[in-house]
């Protein structure tokens, strides 16, 4: 009896020693143990899940730029995005954050996603207010804001977001993984059910940008935004508009239809939601472009967004047939929300949002202007080739 005793601890303390060893060159926690493997690669931090071999996916990830104490609304919106879409792909999630992220919101997090979930942790540099820009100017930029009752005119914090998200989220190393992402932001809700793979629409189409809703910026905060977009398409680099470009969609066209005499409508796409090649901000153009806005000082002395920053790229250096509505898919960011108006539709994607509620046909969305621009573009084409036609003999 002692003899089997002895075996069998003798058999354990082998068994032990092999799982330890072959644990020894990763970090393991007690949550990794229970789950997944912790691994620490530079700055990311990623929990890996098994994914189910027989799901195509593309190269592609969701992405959330958030702080720990908006957890619950992350949670609220995993919740939505996974039982509508994810919980049939299991993409990888990367959230990303000027602070570490806390254990509670890795754990918490990583419970909730299918696929894997990745923490990725800004270095300073990409978030910091730059060296050069005056503080005091600032602080007057921010008290004149406040008093015209823009909002978030003295958060600091929110022009940085903005800053970052307009030129320097593509370049965490992390992001090089990839050639797609899905933007998600806390406390959204996708109120319809998405039964297809918007990442590989976006590919198989060759589009470079979705949105799923477009509205009118508050001009208070971008006065001097299409000044200098136009100086730098104009002046600096009439090379990099498209021929075919999508200025239709945010300007008013005088008879003169020379880039000084349009526009700027202001509208544009509401980044919370937004799919896009990684690609399209990788280029030379983009770079050079947010280059020449973020010199300005603008994002800080006035508020420029990274929606009409995004926007107005997209419409001088893109077509509109490498630009997608991604309509049905009841989307909804506080105050707004997308619903399908259509009841075959509605019942098809089982949808819980009320069409009366939606914003896309209100006076302030530009998602029907979108739509009239594109079909305006395409029978402009049309008539292009017709003539080809004509006068070719063919």
């Amino acid at each position: 009896m002692r003899s089997r005793r002895a075996l069998l601890v003798l058999i354990t303390l082998l068994v032990s020693a092999t799982i330890l060893g072959a644990f020894r060159l990763v970090p393991i926690d007690s949550f990794a143990l229970r789950t997944r493997t912790k691994i620490v690669v530079e700055d990311a931090v990623y929990f890996n899940k098994d994914k189910p071999q027989e799901v195509q996916r593309e190269n592609a990830t969701l992405f959330s730029l958030v702080r720990n104490e908006e957890l619950d609304g992350m949670l609220s919106s995993i919740n939505y995005v996974e039982t509508r879409f994810n919980k049939d792909y299991n993409y990888d999630w990367v959230f990303m954050n000027d602070q570490p992220f806390s254990e509670q919101f890795k754990t918490n997090i990583s419970s909730a996603v299918s696929g894997r979930a990745i923490f990725y942790r800004i270095p300073e540099q990409y978030w910091e207010i730059p060296s050069w820009i005056d503080k005091a100017k600032m602080e007057k930029s921010m008290d004149f804001l406040a008093n015209e009752g823009v909002l978030y005119a003295r958060k600091v914090s929110y022009r940085q977001m903005c800053r970052f998200n307009s030129g320097f989220f593509y370049k965490m190393p992390i992001m090089d993984n990839y050639q797609y992402y899905w933007r998600v932001e806390p406390y959204i809700r996708f109120e319809c059910d998405i039964p297809f793979d918007p990442f590989q629409m976006m590919r198989t189409n060759d589009y470079v940008y979705g949105f799923a809703m477009a509205l009118l910026e508050d001009k208070k905060t971008i006065r001097k935004l299409w000044s200098t977009s136009l100086e730098f398409f104009e002046t600096e680099h009439p090379e990099y508009v498209s021929k075919s470009n999508s200025l239709k969609f945010v300007t008013h066209d005088s008879d003169d239809n020379t880039f000084g005499s349009r526009f700027y409508n202001l509208c544009h796409y509401w980044t919370n939601f937004e799919i896009a090649n990684l690609d399209f901000y990788r280029t030379a153009k983009y770079e050079s472009y947010f280059r020449y806005l973020d010199k300005t000082g603008d994002f800080f002395y006035e508020r420029w967004g990274d929606a009409p920053v995004h926007t107005l790229a997209l419409s001088f250096m893109e077509p509109f047939d490498r630009i997608h509505y991604f309509a049905n898919t009841g989307y909804f960011h506080n105050p707004n929300v997308d619903c399908p108006q259509d009841p075959d539709i509605y019942d098809k994607l089982h949808c819980t949002c009320r069409p009366a509620q939606s914003f896309s046909p209100l006076p302030w969305s530009c998602s029907h202007r979108f739509l009239l621009a594109d079909e305006a573009e395409k029978a402009e084409v049309a008539k292009d080739n017709q003539r080809s036609t004509v006068v070719n003999g063919e």
